[in-house]
């Protein structure tokens, strides 16, 4: 329950009807609350409708995957890495999976490059899905929600033609993927790139010029890039900002220097900023997945992953049949192929920003050392200080606007 707090000195910057020693609120904003987004919490002091002040809590979901995975072998750490932001897992487990290639020097074919590109840039559109159809809902409207989620099912669908799961997809391996797309894959890709856009279309008419969405959005929650930097943003709240980062054009992986897309910026870092860099990365994203399809087609059919038998774990059926490949398989599981000792960092652009491993191995069978750049962790520092002077209401829109995923914020 609420409480009174009195003797409170409120921000100077927030202009006040009333004495400013009137009694304030103490509002409690989560954990539980749905409005919150996730599992974690804001005590807030509040004068009526209006935030003075307020602290940011996490921790109510926090599972130590950093410290699991310390104890476990690489390949086993995937499954870890579908829980953090769990809108776009599949961004989650190529990430993963190029920083242990980039300590193996591993080099990975063409072909699985663009496969890996393809998974997750529709990883991306489907977290934006999410992301702007929410955030449509919590300035009251909800039919934009419906249409697009219809197109998030037809992605998960692709996953599972893919790899056998949905949500928490645990798809692809260290060196490539488990199996090649199959035609059906293909089939659904080239589907979706057809169905979805006149969907994406619709969804921006509903949004794009809604006055009442307007009204909602422009001009909250507004960031400039000096404080955006400050503290560390990425992503695309970041780019709403004006400041044009993102880590596919700036470190390119997985060949992204060969594909033409545009990064898209904004100009006052408001809600509204962020909705429209988001709408269009969606775009883009379309744009790099068509690219992607030409240039798979080039290379030669049936290669999906690199030919590093030491840590690419044999098909099944060979295991059950094929002495040498029990043997790789044994090998692999029980971590008896020796390692490099060294220390990398690899970073990918998440649907939320930079996600960043950084691990350093002693040549054991697990990581000496783990740390994930959690982009949510990072983003949602700045949440309290923004929420200083709002509305409760703008507060919650500035919120949805952030897409704080509590799996990637808690780790």
């Amino acid at each position: 329950m609420s409480k009174p707090i009195t003797k409170i000195t409120p921000n100077a910057d927030v202009f006040y009807d009333n004495d400013p020693q009137d009694e304030l609120i103490t509002l409690n904003l989560g954990p539980t609350h749905p409005a919150t987004h996730g599992v974690f919490q804001n005590v807030l002091q509040i004068d009526g409708e209006r935030i003075v002040s307020g602290v940011s809590t996490i921790g109510y979901i926090h599972r130590a995957f950093e410290k699991i995975a310390e104890h476990r072998p690489f390949y086993q750490i995937t499954p870890l890495t579908d829980r953090l932001n769990y809108c776009s897992a599949p961004i989650n487990n190529m990430g993963w999976h190029m920083t242990v290639e980039k300590l193996l020097e591993i080099e990975i074919p063409k072909r699985v490059q663009y496969m890996r590109v393809i998974v997750m840039e529709l990883a991306r559109i489907a977290d934006h899905i999410i992301c702007n159809g929410i955030l449509g809902v919590d300035t009251g409207a909800f039919s934009g929600f419906l249409y697009v989620m219809q197109e998030r099912e037809f992605i998960y669908e692709i996953f599972e033609e893919i790899c056998g799961a949905r949500l928490t997809t645990n798809i692809g391996r260290i060196g490539g993927f488990e199996r090649d797309f199959n035609e059906v894959a293909f089939r659904k890709i080239q589907e979706f790139l057809e169905r979805f856009p006149p969907v994406l279309k619709e969804f921006e008419n509903l949004f794009v010029r809604n006055r009442i969405f307007i009204e909602r959005t422009s001009g909250v929650a507004t960031v400039t890039p000096e404080e955006a930097l400050s503290y560390s943003w990425s992503g695309p709240i970041l780019r709403a900002t004006g400041v044009d980062y993102d880590v596919r054009v700036v470190d390119p992986y997985c060949s992204y220097e060969e594909f033409e897309f545009d990064v898209p910026v904004g100009t006052s870092g408001d809600v509204y900023d962020r909705f429209m860099v988001r709408n269009e990365e969606m775009w883009q994203s379309l744009r790099i997945i068509e690219q992607a399809l030409e240039k798979i087609a080039k290379e030669p059919k049936g290669v999906f992953h690199a030919d590093v038998p030491a840590f690419y774990l044999p098909p099944k059926e060979q295991v059950y049949t094929n002495m040498e490949a029990l043997i790789y398989h044994f090998k692999i599981v029980m971590g008896e192929w020796e390692t490099p000792q060294s220390e990398v960092y690899h970073a990918v652009e998440g649907a939320n920003g930079e996600l960043g491993f950084y691990m350093i191995h002693d040549g054991g069978r697990s990581p000496y050392r783990l740390h994930f750049r959690r982009p949510s962790f990072i983003n949602y520092q700045m949440f309290a200080p923004m929420s200083s002077g709002m509305l409760i209401s703008d507060a919650i829109i500035n919120m949805s606007s952030l897409n704080v995923i509590a799996g990637e914020l808690d780790a």
